[in-house]
C-alpha cells in the first residue's frame, strides 16, 4: 500500500499530550525572554514584588492582549497614562516555538484532511484560551508614582494625593486578540511551511502561494539576524550592555522590521517628550524629541548620520536575494512577471503587518487640582506611527522590481537542477 493511500499513521491521531506540550513550550520560552528582556532593562527593582506581574504582562500584550492602564492621585487630583507596543521579539518567539510545534506531527505528509488539521488546531486553541485567562488575571498591578522632593511633593502630601498608576487586562479582549494571534500564528506557519500537508483542495494553490510565503518569513527573520549582530558589535564597542540587550530579548523585531520599511523610502511620524525613551537606537531618539511632530526616514536619518545609508544597501541586497529563493522554490514554468507580481503582493502584505506591529504610543500626565501637566518631568509622551499607504505601496513596486531581478538568475539554477538527476543516470 503506497503512502498516500495507506491509513492516517500515528500523527494522525494528535493527542492531547502533544497540544499541552505544544503551548507549554511556548510559553515557557515567551516567560524566559520577557523576564530576561525586563531584568536586563532593570525591572527587577519594581516595588511590591511586581516584576513577576510585568513579565506576565508583556506577555499578554506580545500575543496580542490589550492592558488598560489607569491612575490616580487622591480626590483632588487624577493621573493619564496610555501604552499602546507589541514586544516583538517574545511575540516572534512564541510563534516560531508554537508553529514547530503545530507542524511537527504533521512533518512526512503529503496531504491532511480539513477535518484533521482543524481537530488539531482546536485542541491547542482550547489549551491556549485556558492559558490566556490565567495570563490575563495575573497581569495586574499598581504603582505609586515617586514625585521627589519639593512643592509637588508638598501639595501631593497636603491633599493626601500622592500619585498611583496601575494596569490590568481587558480579559475578553485579551481572549478574543490572543485567539487571533493563534489562528494567525497556525495559518501562518502552514502557508511558509515547504513540507507541511494541505487538504486536498488547497494543493493547488501550493506552488503559488508558498514560495512567496517562505521567501517573506526568510526576508523578516534575515533582518532580525542582521539586527542581532549589530545590536551585540553594539554592546560589544559601545557599552551599554544591558539596555542593549533589553532591547535585543524584547523589542529586536520592532527595531529590525521598522529598518526595512525605512530601506524602501518608507516615512514615519513621531515624538518623544518628557521623561520617555524610546528603547532604540539614540539617533532615532535625537531626531523624534523635538517640540513638533518628526519625520522619520532615510533623509532625516543620513542627516543625522550618513552611515544610515547601510539600510539602502541592506533592502537592496536582502530583497533580490528572497525573490531570486521565491524564484527557485517555483515551478518552472512561471514567468518572470508573475513572480514579479507574486513578490509584490506578498512585500505588501508584509509591509502593512509590520507598520501595524511596530507602531509605538505611550502618554503619561498628573493633574492637581484641576491644573494638567505638574511635575515637569512626570508627564511625557511618545509616539512613532507609519504612513501606512505610503509604505504599502513602495513595498509592492520594491516588489515588483526585486521579484523580477530574482526570477531572471533563477531560470538556469532550475535548469541545472533539473538537467543534474539526467547527467548522472
Amino acid at each position: 500500500m503506497s503512502p498516500a493511500t495507506a491509513p492516517a499513521p500515528a500523527a494522525a491521531r494528535h493527542g492531547w499530550v502533544r497540544a499541552v506540550a505544544t503551548v507549554l513550550t511556548g510559553l515557557v520560552v515567551m516567560v524566559v525572554l520577557a523576564a530576561l528582556g525586563l531584568w536586563a532593562a532593570g525591572a527587577a527593582d519594581l516595588p511590591d514584588g511586581a516584576f513577576a506581574r510585568v513579565v506576565v504582562a508583556t506577555v499578554v500584550t506580545a500575543v496580542g492582549g490589550t492592558l488598560e492602564l489607569s491612575g490616580g492621585a487622591g480626590a483632588l487630583a487624577r493621573t493619564r497614562a496610555g501604552l499602546t507596543v507589541m514586544p516583538l521579539s517574545v511575540t516572534l518567539a512564541g510563534a516560531l516555538v508554537i508553529g514547530a510545534g503545530f507542524l511537527r506531527p504533521l512533518r512526512h505528509r503529503a496531504v491532511a484532511s480539513a477535518g484533521e488539521l482543524a481537530g488539531w488546531a482546536a485542541r491547542i486553541a482550547v489549551l491556549w484560551l485556558l492559558a490566556l485567562i490565567g495570563l490575563a488575571f495575573a497581569a495586574r498591578q499598581t504603582f505609586a508614582v515617586d514625585v521627589g522632593n519639593g512643592t509637588l511633593s508638598d501639595l501631593t502630601g497636603l491633599f493626601d494625593a500622592a500619585p498611583k498608576v496601575g494596569f490590568t487586562t481587558d480579559v475578553p479582549l485579551t481572549m478574543l486578540f490572543g485567539l487571533l494571534w493563534l489562528a494567525g500564528v497556525l495559518v501562518v506557519a502552514l502557508l511558509v511551511a515547504p513540507g507541511a500537508p494541505l487538504p486536498g483542495r488547497l494543493l493547488r494553490f501550493h506552488a503559488s502561494v508558498r514560495p512567496a510565503a517562505h521567501a517573506m518569513l526568510v526576508l523578516l527573520l534575515g533582518y532580525v539576524v542582521l539586527g542581532l549582530v549589530v545590536g551585540l558589535v553594539s554592546a560589544a564597542t559601545r557599552g551599554h550592555v544591558g539596555e542593549t540587550f533589553a532591547v535585543i530579548l524584547l523589542g529586536l523585531p520592532n527595531l529590525a522590521w521598522l529598518a526595512l520599511t525605512l530601506g524602501m523610502g518608507a516615512t514615519w511620524h513621531g515624538r518623544v517628550d518628557g521623561p520617555f525613551g524610546l528603547p532604540m537606537p539614540h539617533v532615532l531618539d535625537e531626531i523624534l524629541r523635538t517640540p513638533d511632530i518628526a519625520t522619520l526616514n532615510l533623509r532625516t536619518l543620513t542627516d543625522y548620520d550618513s552611515g544610515m545609508w547601510w539600510l539602502l544597501v541592506a533592502d537592496v541586497v536582502l530583497l533580490p536575494a528572497v525573490a531570486f529563493l521565491m524564484a527557485v522554490r517555483s515551478p518552472a514554468r512561471v514567468p518572470a512577471r508573475r513572480h514579479a507580481l507574486r513578490l509584490a503582493v506578498a512585500l505588501a502584505l508584509t509591509v502593512f503587518m509590520v507598520c501595524l506591529l511596530c507602531r509605538v504610543s505611550a502618554h503619561y500626565g498628573l493633574s492637581l487640582l484641576g491644573i494638567g501637566d505638574l511635575g515637569g518631568g512626570l508627564s511625557g509622551e511618545l509616539f512613532l506611527k507609519p504612513g501606512l499607504w505610503q509604505a504599502v505601496g513602495l513595498g509592492a513596486l520594491w516588489g515588483l522590481a526585486t521579484g523580477f531581478l530574482g526570477a531572471l538568475p533563477a531560470r538556469p539554477v532550475r535548469r541545472r537542477s533539473r538537467a543534474g538527476p539526467q547527467g548522472r543516470s
